[in-house]
């Protein structure tokens, strides 16, 4: 036991500070119905990151994360940009992020044909390394968390209202592509710090999966967040704790884990239903 909790005390801090954010943000994503924005924004970052390697730029350097951090900022530009009325909308925006993240991964692709180790970032994006997560690493993730926290906390009633509320924010004649550009952007950050500890995969599960457990029992926001961050902090203790028994990938099974506690979760509102 003693060695279990020394190896996994890190990765299990590290997934508690994504855990604190991404839970949340995940709040905002499927009630905006874009659920597949964090895979294209987070290949946009893995886009930038690649990119960084043909200018001889370390991938852990401060430089590498400006330039996935550049990228970012364009694709929630395009998504900001690409908002319309739902009344008068000819294309889902849906689509948009779908064909955003069809041609990052393919110019990706092709950069990391050139790049010097551009196969093992692309690698890297996928499935990160929280494993080997370190103190420092865990202390730069939560600072900035805490900063993008402040900053939605202080901008809460812009943006629960506009993911939640669109016709009223509307009514109110706010600027929604200026708030969906700050959205997206903060939420791009987080993205991008996120994608080389945990992988592409664990973060689109940590974003989507608790929110869609918590969209199962309820609509209030405070109960969102609540349920969405005690389900996402199981199923991340169970894959941590797994995959040090078994000696299995520990993002993959975490992403697994994700999955069995929303199961459960559909069989507890099932039985629910039925009850009522």
């Amino acid at each position: 036991m003693s060695e279990m909790l020394q190896l996994m005390v890190a990765p299990f801090l590290a997934c508690m500070v994504l855990n604190g954010l991404l839970a949340y943000l995940g709040v905002h994503i499927i009630a905006r119905e874009v659920i597949f924005v964090d895979l294209s924004l987070a290949q946009m970052a893995a886009l930038g990151a690649t990119s960084a390697l043909l200018f001889g730029v370390a991938t852990d350097s401060l430089t590498a994360y400006a330039f996935a951090l550049g990228f970012t900022t364009v694709g929630a530009i395009i998504f900001a940009m690409t908002r319309t009325n739902p009344e008068r909308r000819r294309v889902p925006q849906e689509a948009i992020i779908g064909i955003v993240y069809v041609v990052a991964t393919a110019a990706a692709t092709l950069v990391a044909d050139q790049a010097p180790a551009g196969a093992e970032t692309i690698k890297e994006a996928l499935v990160g390394s929280i494993l080997w997560v370190t103190a420092s690493d865990i202390w730069k993730l939560a600072a900035v968390y805490a900063l993008i926290g402040a900053f939605h906390w202080f901008f809460r009633e812009r943006f629960l209202t506009i993911s939640l509320h669109e016709a009223e924010a509307t009514r109110r004649g706010w600027s929604l592509r200026w708030w969906d550009f700050l959205f997206y952007l903060s939420f791009g950050v987080a993205i991008t710090l996120a994608v080389p500890i945990a992988g592409v995969l664990l973060v689109f599960t940590f974003l989507v999966v608790p929110a869609v457990v918590a969209f199962l029992f309820t609509r209030s926001t405070g109960r969102l967040i609540s349920i969405s961050w005690a389900s996402s902090a199981l199923a991340s203790a169970l894959g941590l704790a797994l995959s040090f028994r078994y000696d299995l990938p520990t993002g993959p099974l975490i992403v697994c884990m994700f999955g069995v506690v929303l199961v459960a979760a559909g069989a507890v509102r099932r039985i629910m239903n039925a009850s009522a």
